[in-house]
């Protein structure tokens, strides 16, 4: 593949988080060699006990491994396209830094695989956008798992502080109970008040 001849790190990049009516959206950036951890596709092709499973190796075996959220906040001020390009901005910039990484600077010399069908403006890395790509490309499948369970765990934590909400059981995402429950209580501080479903409440 020409993009790996010219680029021997690849840096997957994925988001969860973008259909939720509440909590923030989470992205994650990873570098790992490919097949080095059994098991890694899709986050949404796997059980929660599945990724759960999966999230330490993957940590453990990445050269690197970074994460970037976009609050509620940002995301009503932004909208939600623009708050998951801060997420992915934030994820990245964070390899260089973060307690995982092993091998200097993971950035240079790297390309970063984006799922979905944009790359990250303004942004001045090499990158290419991948529609699919997390069911496609190894290092965006195992970004899609740290960003699945990162943000399932922000939420299961906002359901301690807010327990009539449930978060926990639906993460925000707008179920039949939980599109109930914001009509019931109105809507919580961690829910995106510019979202359909939320706003008018």
């Amino acid at each position: 593949m020409r993009i790996a001849e010219k680029h021997p790190k690849i840096i997957g990049v994925d988001e969860a988080g973008r259909g939720p009516l509440a909590g923030p959206v989470v992205a994650a950036a990873v570098m790992i060699q490919k097949n080095i951890v059994k098991g890694i596709d899709d986050s949404k092709s796997l059980s929660s006990k599945k990724r759960e499973v999966l999230l330490p190796l993957i940590e453990e075996k990445s050269a690197a491994f970074g994460i970037g959220i976009a609050s509620h906040k940002e995301i009503d001020q932004l909208n939600i396209l623009n708050a998951s390009f801060l997420s992915m901005k934030r994820a990245v910039k964070s390899l260089n830094y973060c307690y995982i990484n092993r091998n200097g600077y993971p950035l240079k010399n790297a390309m970063l695989l984006i799922d979905g069908p944009f790359t990250i403006p303004h942004f001045s890395y090499p990158q290419k956008a991948i529609i699919r790509g997390d069911s496609k490309v190894y290092e965006i499948s195992a970004a899609s798992i740290i960003a699945k369970v990162v943000r399932d765990r922000i939420m299961c934590a906002f359901d301690k502080r807010y327990p009539e909400y449930e978060f926990c059981t639906h993460k925000g995402y707008p179920t039949k109970r939980h599109k109930a429950l914001i009509k019931k209580y109105g809507s919580s501080p961690i829910h995106r008040k510019t979202f359909k479903g939320v706003k008018s409440e």
